[in-house]
């Protein structure tokens, strides 16, 4: 994903910011090239999952201005590389200004590597167990249903956050858990107007 100049004239959702007075390209561009797409990926399925869970209680522009420095400190989000992470990682995490320093948030993702790892053990990969629980194809919204209309949660991200947590896996509540399905594609949120909408399954 690059900040290169975007085209201001399709329309989008209102989130992305391309309207505004200031629009923040790197906000556009994960719209228009990730956000709803399907992703297959354990590698960046995993990483999604952790960028939604530091994203908690800031702005989805911060992360994505963080990302190459998450991508760096984790080792390209690798989930055996993070799963072996130790006390010493750590530390190195909680030192580097490129992240979100905070040891909560950083436990939780080493510790949902290990997890991570035994999901693609139980179901051949991650990615099969997402199909197992949120069964393809993605919902997408009526076109009547407006940004504000958007749910912060569903049933079915209620039962993946209560499936998950089961597991061990920590910083995935349904409110987290239905953002990272929004970004990788298990629901398709572009609402009606965007160019991204494929319309109502």
């Amino acid at each position: 994903m690059t900040d290169d100049v975007f085209d201001p004239a399709l329309p989008r959702c209102a989130w992305a910011g391309a309207s505004g007075p200031k629009p923040d390209p790197l906000m556009v561009r994960y719209h228009d090239e990730e956000w709803g797409s399907p992703c297959h990926d354990d590698a960046e399925l995993f990483e999604r999952l952790a960028l939604e869970s530091f994203q908690a209680g800031l702005s989805w522009s911060t992360i994505l201005r963080k990302r190459p420095g998450f991508r760096a400190a984790f080792r390209g989000f690798d989930p055996a590389t993070v799963a072996a992470f130790g006390p010493d990682d750590v530390e190195r995490l909680m030192g580097d200004a490129s992240i979100v320093r905070n040891r909560a948030k950083i436990d939780a993702t080493i510790g949902n590597a290990r997890g991570w790892l035994a999901l693609a053990g139980a179901y051949g990969s991650a990615d099969g167990y997402l199909a197992a629980m949120v069964p393809p194809p993605p919902r997408t919204l009526d076109p009547s249903v407006g940004v504000g209309e958007i749910p912060a949660s569903t049933a079915e991200s209620d039962a993946l956050s209560a499936d998950l947590r089961t597991r061990g896996f920590k910083f995935v509540g349904s409110t987290i858990v239905y953002a990272f399905m929004q970004s990788v594609g298990l629901v398709d949120d572009h609402v009606a107007g965007c160019f991204r909408y494929r319309g109502a399954a």
